[in-house]
C-alpha cells in the first residue's frame, strides 16, 4: 500500500529544511493547521498528514482492531516517517496526537529530534492527585451521548472545545470537521481518545519537548499542561495567551511564532 495516498501526506517548504511534522487531533484533518502551515514552511520542510480514517485519507484502510488503541496511530506516524525516509523529525501533536508522538518516538527513536505537545493530555479522567479534567461519569457521559447522536454532540461540544464564544465562526469550522468524519470511525477514536491512559509513557521520552499549553482550555486544564513538562525531564512549558483548545485555529500568530522559536533552533 501506498503510505503517501493512504495517509493523504502533503509536503511544503524548502527542500533540505527542518522537518515538521503536523498531527492533527480527533474529529480534525490536516486542513486543521492551514493558518499556521504557511508561516511554518517558511524556513521548515512542513509534512501533514491525515490520519486512516480521517479527511482524505483511504477509509478502506480503517479497523477497529488498528484504531482502537493509540498504537494504531503511533503505526501511522511511524509508517510514513519511514516511507517518506524523514529523519530529525520535529513533530508536532495537537491534542490527542501529542501522545502519539510520545508513542511514535519511543516505537523509532532514530528518527525524531524533538516533541512539540499542543494541548496535551495522558489522561482525561480525574484520579488519587491527578486531574485531567473529567471525572469517570463525565466521560462516560460524554461517549454515550456522542454515541447515541454524534452529529448533535458535534454541534453541541465543538463551540465548548473550540473555546471562543466571540468568535462562533471557529466553532462552526470545528462541528463541521467533526460532522464530515465518519460516525463509527468517529466513535472509536473518541473511546480511544477519551479513555486512554498513557501517563506511564510520558518517562520514556528523551528528546527535547515542548509543551504548549493555552491559558484557559476546557479539554486538556492547565494542571495537565504542569503534569506533562514535570514528568518529561528537561522539557519547556510554554502558556499561550490564548482561550480553547485549538490555538492552531484561535491563535495561529502565537502557536506559529513557539513552534519555530523551538523546532528552527534544534539542528
Amino acid at each position: 500500500m501506498d503510505i503517501s495516498s493512504r495517509n493523504n501526506v502533503t509536503v511544503s517548504g524548502p527542500e533540505g529544511g527542518p522537518v515538521l511534522l503536523l498531527a492533527h487531533g480527533f474529529g480534525c484533518d490536516q486542513n486543521m493547521w492551514r493558518l499556521v502551515a504557511p508561516v511554518l514552511a517558511e524556513s521548515l520542510r512542513v509534512v501533514q498528514f491525515d490520519y486512516v480514517g480521517s479527511g482524505r485519507s483511504d477509509l478502506t484502510a480503517w479497523s477497529e482492531e488498528r484504531y482502537g488503541a493509540l498504537e494504531g496511530y503511533a503505526r501511522d506516524v511511524v509508517e510514513i516517517v519511514e516511507a517518506l525516509d524523514l529523519r530529525e523529525v520535529r513533530f508536532v501533536g495537537h491534542s490527542v496526537s501529542a501522545m502519539v508522538g510520545v508513542l511514535a518516538a519511543a516505537a523509532a527513536p532514530d528518527r525524531f529530534a524533538s516533541l512539540i505537545m499542543i494541548g496535551p493530555s495522558p489522561c482525561y479522567i480525574d484520579g488519587p492527585g491527578y486531574r485531567g479534567g473529567f471525572s469517570a461519569e463525565d466521560i462516560d457521559e460524554l461517549l454515550e451521548s456522542l454515541e447515541a447522536n454524534y452529529l448533535g454532540w458535534s454541534a453541541a461540544m465543538a463551540p465548548v472545545i473550540m473555546g471562543n464564544p466571540d468568535r462562533p465562526e471557529l466553532g462552526e469550522e470545528l462541528t463541521n470537521s467533526f460532522c464530515a468524519t465518519d460516525p463509527a470511525v468517529a466513535r472509536v477514536f473518541a473511546r480511544t481518545t477519551f479513555l486512554s491512559d498513557t501517563r506511564g509513557d510520558l518517562g520514556t521520552v528523551s528528546v527535547p519537548t515542548l509543551v504548549l499549553e493555552c491559558s484557559q482550555d476546557a479539554i486538556a486544564p492547565r494542571e495537565v499542561g504542569g503534569y506533562v513538562h514535570a514528568a518529561i525531564p528537561g522539557s519547556r512549558l510554554v502558556t499561550l495567551e490564548a482561550t480553547g483548545h485549538c490555538p492552531q485555529l484561535s491563535a495561529p500568530e502565537a502557536t506559529a511564532a513557539a513552534i519555530v522559536d523551538f523546532a528552527g533552533n534544534r539542528s
